[in-house]
């Protein structure tokens, strides 16, 4: 069968009516194609003659010229069945019907019985064995405070065999009785809406939903690999109703942002996205009551949306992922090593979503370290590779998107450290209560957390480099180093609200100019995007840190104690509202970022003085120490055994016994202009080292005259931050 580029593509032209006759039996070659060789992927043949299914779907030539290497024969762990499939339950065959149509809209799509138990499926299933992928039942993690007492499980001899307790089963997963309680989705909420509303949703994009899946694994899974693609088509291949609604709906509704990148779309209509978007976040709230983890799957694509972020749904996200003990260590576990992948991946994807949530909402975090016991990523928890890149303009590179993904995990680490140690109440109430003493304290524990972040943007791989781009391919490298810049601004702000007459003026001028130093990088890394990186996906919070840039500037312009200062960054703010007008014309996201910009800064410097007012400016943070002297001198009184909260913070207190962390201790009480205070030994070095640094920047502002450091390596653990 040839595929033409502009030919209309619908789900039986790759799931083919399957007569009673040949019910069960399959059609394929002696031997896999060479594409599905080299995917090491099962090579289905569905009408007795070439292309395959999977070089169906990447629009490959199915060939048969490779000669077969010699096959390499390996034991089958007893727990493991990681086979690929794709072909229907013998049992229940689909049998290809259309709905009856109602209306023009409820035409055609496939009326397939879902199956009922995955561990019935007859040939290789990835979903044989799943835990938390069951079709019909939910599971939640037993904790160690619940009813079900761990020694009570412990007593059992049998630690594979499924317990009853009514309808349910309790499942062990490990030897160290870390068990779930499986229930049937039957008796939970709405369950019986599923097969209406998936239907609904099929309805919305037939005749194009494969064209839809074939867009979102091209350009948004590479870089937020969230699923698992073989599982997705697996499922899709079968029938759309064996998914979560939101989301099937979620897939959706991310492909349809590249609907013009579709040679087969291109031309079209576009569904209805408001309806699309409205059954999603139905659905979604369905479905909380039958956690899976295509629930969180489906909450963390939804959050992606361009108009999809909240705060109230990253929070439940983060209870629900908890349910299905995400938060645990599941290398041991005897489930699929495939969904043990997803698992990491999902729970680090979560870290992520609540870290860059915490900062983009000013929330307290939800993840904290004492309840984090999950593995750093590696090649293995990743089940694609270049060989399933898609060829066709406008997908992203597979490797690439990888490696960006494990990058922002690093990335979103050092963010929590930042807002562990500054950003928390007890934090920002330990920086009022000690304004007196200037900002040398501050400094001094900013100093390691702005080498760790040296340190990760010297060591990013080549590839991840914003000069590095693949011919005719879209790069998401740019979400990375804008967060990047955020991350920087935001332990700068911090710094700068602090500066008061306490200070010592040359000291004060350093820590500006430092700040303008990332202002400026940060604004060149703007005005430096091109098309391949303002048309590919950007992460969730990529919108805010757009924004936060402009946040930045009024803050520098607020606190400019000079006129000519001022002036300054007046005029920097003009230039980025210019910027960001120009290349939100080849992205419409960034039309959001100017409106968040625009109702918060855009409103609130109205209000700064065109005289500056150096007494008040600099006055400022002593005020409020003199404010939270007044109101909290009972409970200072009352807690004085609590620690340094600025040092001590809950995600920081594995590295209290650590000697390299002395430049943490708190410096002498002898004044921020005594003799003690040599701005030689600070993290900014010189005045002098910061006005060249500003004149010839580096790529990163982080030239080591700036920073005034030598090139020893800095450890930082970054699987232990929280």
């Amino acid at each position: 069968m040839n595929l033409s580029p502009t030919q209309s593509i619908t789900p039986n032209d790759f799931f083919p009516v399957t007569s009673d006759q040949s019910i069960g039996t399959k059609v394929r070659s002696r031997r896999p194609c060479d594409p599905c060789r080299r995917r090491k992927s099962r090579c289905e043949i569905a009408d007795g003659s070439p292309p395959c299914l999977l070089c169906r779907f990447h629009r490959q030539n199915c060939t048969f010229n490779e000669e077969p290497q010699p096959r390499k024969r390996r034991a089958t762990a007893p727990n493991e069945d990681d086979q690929p499939t794709i072909r229907t339950d013998v049992r229940n065959p689909p049998d290809m019907r259309y709905a009856s149509p109602q209306s023009h809209e409820s035409s055609k799509i496939r009326q397939d019985v879902p199956i009922d138990d995955y561990a019935n499926l007859r040939g290789p299933s990835l979903l044989k064995k799943t835990l938390g992928l069951q079709q019909n039942r939910h599971s939640r993690f037993v904790g160690s405070t619940s009813v079900y007492e761990p020694t009570l499980l412990d007593l059992r001899n049998d630690e594979e065999a499924d317990i009853a307790v009514g309808a349910s089963v309790l499942r062990r997963v490990d030897t160290h009785d870390t068990a779930f309680i499986l229930s049937p989705d039957s008796d939970t909420q709405n369950h019986q809406d599923d097969i209406q509303d998936l239907d609904a949703i099929e309805t919305i994009v037939a005749p194009h939903g494969q064209a839809l899946i074939h867009l979102y694994f091209r350009i948004v899974h590479p870089s937020f690999p969230v699923l698992h693609k073989k599982v997705y088509l697996e499922k899709y291949e079968r029938t759309h109703r064996e998914f979560s609604p939101p989301l099937l709906a979620a897939v959706y509704l991310l492909a349809l942002n590249w609907w013009s990148y579709s040679s087969e779309l291109a031309l079209l209509p576009k569904p209805d996205v408001s309806r699309l978007e409205k059954l999603a976040l139905k659905t979604m709230g369905n479905i909380v009551h039958r956690p899976k983890l295509s629930t969180i799957q489906a909450g963390l694509l939804l959050l992606q949306r361009p108009e999809g972020d909240s705060w109230a749904l990253t929070s439940q996200l983060v209870g629900l992922g908890q349910d299905l003990g995400l938060h645990l260590d599941c290398t041991q576990w005897r489930v699929p090593s495939w969904e043990r992948g997803l698992r990491k991946r999902l729970a680090w994807a979560l870290f992520m979503q609540d870290k860059w949530g915490s900062l983009v909402h000013g929330r307290p975090s939800h993840v904290t370290l004492s309840d984090w016991e999950v593995q750093p990523l590696g090649e293995d928890d990743f089940p694609e590779n270049a060989a399933d890149e898609d060829d066709e303009d406008g997908s992203t590179e597979v490797e690439k998107g990888r490696t960006l993904f494990c990058e922002m995990i690093k990335l979103t680490e050092l963010l929590a450290n930042i807002l562990s140690r500054f950003y928390t109440l007890r934090a920002e109430r330990e920086a009022a209560r000690r304004a007196n003493e200037g900002v040398r304290w501050i400094l001094e524990i900013a100093k390691p957390l702005q080498l760790a972040l040296r340190q990760w943007f010297s060591s990013l791989p080549a590839v991840l480099k914003m000069e590095n781009l693949a011919a005719r391919k879209l790069s998401s490298t740019g979400y990375l180093h804008l967060g990047y810049y955020a991350v920087e601004m935001t332990l700068h702000r911090r710094i700068l609200r602090y500066l008061s007459s306490v200070d010592d003026r040359g000291l004060r001028s350093i820590c500006r100019q430092a700040a303008q130093v990332r202002l400026k990088s940060a604004m060149d890394f703007v005005s430096s995007l091109r098309p391949e990186h303002l048309q590919s996906f950007w992460y969730s919070a990529s919108k805010y840190n757009f924004a936060l840039v402009g946040t930045f500037i009024s803050l520098l312009w607020a606190t400019a104690t000079t006129s000519e200062e001022a002036d300054l960054y007046k005029k920097s703010l003009d230039e980025y509202r210019w910027v960001l007008r120009l290349s939100s014309k080849s992205a419409d996201f960034l039309e959001r970022a100017i409106g968040v910009m625009a109702a918060s800064t855009g409103v609130l410097v109205k209000a700064i003085p065109e005289n500056p007012d150096a007494d008040r400016i600099l006055g400022r943070a002593l005020k409020q120490a003199e404010s939270e002297a007044t109101t909290t001198s009972g409970y200072i009184r009352h807690n004085s055994h609590v620690p340094s909260l600025a040092y001590r913070s809950e995600s920081e207190m594995h590295e209290e016994t650590s000697p390299e962390n002395a430049v943490g201790e708190t410096p002498s009480d002898s004044g921020a202009g005594g003799p003690s205070w040599n701005v030689e030994h600070t993290w900014f070095g010189t005045v002098g080292d910061v006005s060249a640094a500003f004149v010839g920047h580096d790529e990163g502002g982080m030239s080591d005259a700036y920073l005034g450091l030598d090139d020893a390596p800095i450890e930082f653990d970054y699987s232990q931050n929280s």
